[in-house]
């Protein structure tokens, strides 16, 4: 593979690698989910993720950088939607339907991106990348929706949880929207892109938080070491590592193309699943199949 391919195509490179992290993090989100609330499993595991960013950044020498002012905006208020409502719908969608049916709905996104990138930034795809991305979709729903049970039985609330998870699909769409219209074409960074989305994020889950009853409850998690690290662990992973990736995407991919190979999660979970002794049925390997197909095509414009 030659050096010129992965530059080109890095920013489809980094949606996989978000996608690769996000598989594993969702099983692990659905049980921690059961003993922490969707606000602040998302607030801590964003304020995790906000030290180790403003530390990466202080490592690199870019902690004070000149950062145009609508670039700012736009991303901050990508992350209030994406991650301070996105994220919190997200998990409370996993806590009512399983991250099988989650993650269907989740399959929403990378349409819903494409399309508003089209009519809010003009950005235009070849009938290949379309094909490319419907064929990527396809293969992941074909695969979710396999009548298989869940990891970890969650409590069943359809309409409620299929609420959650529609508007968890809409504030992804919108939030990559507004982050491919602050990074395309300028000089900011997207690990700097990931700090602003995350702060944003985490002040629209502040206030959010102190309504709600008895907040200081929640932090009863604290006594539990195992709890702790686990949560830490995987704000590392799918928060600090998975944001930078997918900002990396927005800023070198279009819109649709990014969130299309990011929504791959469920495909990663197949090897994983193998490798613990699982067996794969043929629908499964079908859906990965079609899915290749699709990001072959992506990867071939």
């Amino acid at each position: 593979m030659s050096l010129s391919f992965l530059t080109d195509f890095r920013g489809e490179f980094a949606a996989l690698g978000a996608a690769l992290i996000w598989a594993v993090a969702a099983v692990v989100y659905t049980g921690v989910g059961r003993q922490l609330s969707p606000l602040v499993l998302n607030l801590v595991k964003g304020g995790i993720a906000i030290a180790l960013l403003l530390f990466t950044l202080m490592l690199r020498g870019e902690l004070f950088p000149v950062v145009s002012s609508t670039a700012v905006l736009l991303l901050s208020f990508s992350g209030g939607i994406g991650i301070g409502i996105g994220d919190t719908a997200y998990f409370s969608a996993l806590n009512r339907l399983g991250a099988r049916r989650t993650l269907i709905l989740e399959s929403l996104a990378p349409p819903l991106s494409a399309l508003f990138a089209m009519v809010f930034l003009q950005e235009r795809l070849t009938a290949q990348a379309w094909c490319g991305i419907f064929l990527t979709i396809l293969g992941v729903v074909w695969v979710v929706a396999e009548r298989v049970p869940d990891v970890i039985q969650p409590q069943i609330q359809p309409l409620r949880g299929i609420l959650y998870g529609l508007l968890a699909a809409l504030c992804q769409a919108s939030g990559a929207v507004l982050s491919r219209a602050a990074l395309a074409g300028t000089d900011i960074s997207p690990l700097w892109s990931a700090a602003i989305r995350i702060i944003a994020g985490m002040v629209v889950l502040l206030p959010w938080i102190a309504v709600q009853q008895h907040p200081l409850q929640e932090l009863k998690f604290l006594r539990s070491r195992r709890l702790v690290v686990t949560i830490a662990g995987t704000a590392f992973a799918s928060t600090y590592l998975g944001i930078w990736l997918q900002q990396t995407s927005l800023k070198y991919a279009a819109t649709g193309i990014a969130q299309s190979l990011t929504s791959t999660s469920p495909l990663f979970v197949l090897p994983i699943a193998i490798a613990m002794g699982e067996r794969i049925s043929l629908r499964s390997l079908a859906g990965v199949l079609l899915a290749i197909g699709g990001i072959w095509l992506l990867f071939s414009r």
